[in-house]
């Protein structure tokens, strides 16, 4: 099972309720199935929406080959329902991958968000391990750094 995210993946469903959703037998126009862009048994960022309505939820998911294909809803990560599993209302709904905005790094971010095991000030000796910065990041005076860096 690995984490995947690719483009143009969407399909739809009818499912209701907060359970498990069934997918349709196909891709939208111009799309491709969860089950052949992401595959089966991986996770993945989803969107469901209905159309019309207010229901909304995103979050992570795992694909299951299966007739019909599913999405199980594992992780809410934003929904019209307080950041809850949605009880989908009748309808087709739109199931998409996508990736949330909450999820992606910003230069308009601190970089307390993405570094771990440090103050967000850094001043005297700091350790920072297995950390992505996000700008925008500010050095002065003499540092030494120790292990790899990579600078974009």
């Amino acid at each position: 099972m690995a984490f995947v995210l690719n483009d143009r993946v969407k399909q739809t469903s009818t499912s209701t309720g907060t359970g498990t959703i069934n997918l349709s037998a196909t891709a939208e126009t111009g799309f491709e199935t969860f089950v052949a862009g992401i595959g089966t048994t991986n996770k993945t960022f989803y969107a469901i929406e209905l159309p019309g309505n207010a229901e909304f939820e995103v979050g992570i998911g795992t694909v299951t080959d299966a007739s019909p294909d599913t999405l199980s809803r594992d992780t809410v990560i934003s929904s019209s329902n307080s950041d809850s599993k949605v009880d989908f209302s009748a309808g087709t709904k739109n199931v998409f991958c996508t990736y949330p905005a909450s999820r992606a790094p910003s230069a308009s971010m601190l970089a307390s968000t993405y570094a771990f095991n440090h103050s967000s000030t850094l001043s005297d000796d700091q350790t920072i391990s297995n950390a992505v910065l996000a700008g925008p990041v500010t050095v002065t005076g003499t540092q030494t750094i120790t292990g790899t860096v990579v600078v974009v």
